[in-house]
């Protein structure tokens, strides 16, 4: 189970980062947190700017709802989704 936290300004979803992966995908949950594997490199914020993509496109978000809050040079990531309701948003992670 993912450890979302419901916060006035959004939602704080948990993601473990996975850079120079083969590919761009949503892979499951590990220790409470959505894991995310980017073909990015970890450098110059690059890696960070493809899982706010992956997460868009596997969540059906936009960019724009998805930031980064925390974990910016870490494998383990904050980020604030907005516009969605907490139920709607774990149902969207399940159907991953």
């Amino acid at each position: 189970m993912i450890a979302l936290e419901q916060r006035d300004s959004g939602i704080i979803l948990p993601v473990r980062a996975q850079p120079g992966a083969k590919k761009n995908a949503l892979t499951g949950e590990h220790a409470g947190q959505l894991k995310v594997s980017v073909t990015q490199a970890p450098e110059k914020g690059k890696a960070n700017a493809a899982i706010i993509e992956v997460l868009a496109e596997g969540l059906d978000l936009k960019r724009s709802q998805i930031s980064l809050v925390s974990g910016e040079t870490s494998s383990q990531k904050k980020f604030l989704v907005t516009g969605i309701s907490l139920a709607e948003l774990q149902a969207r992670i399940a159907m991953t």
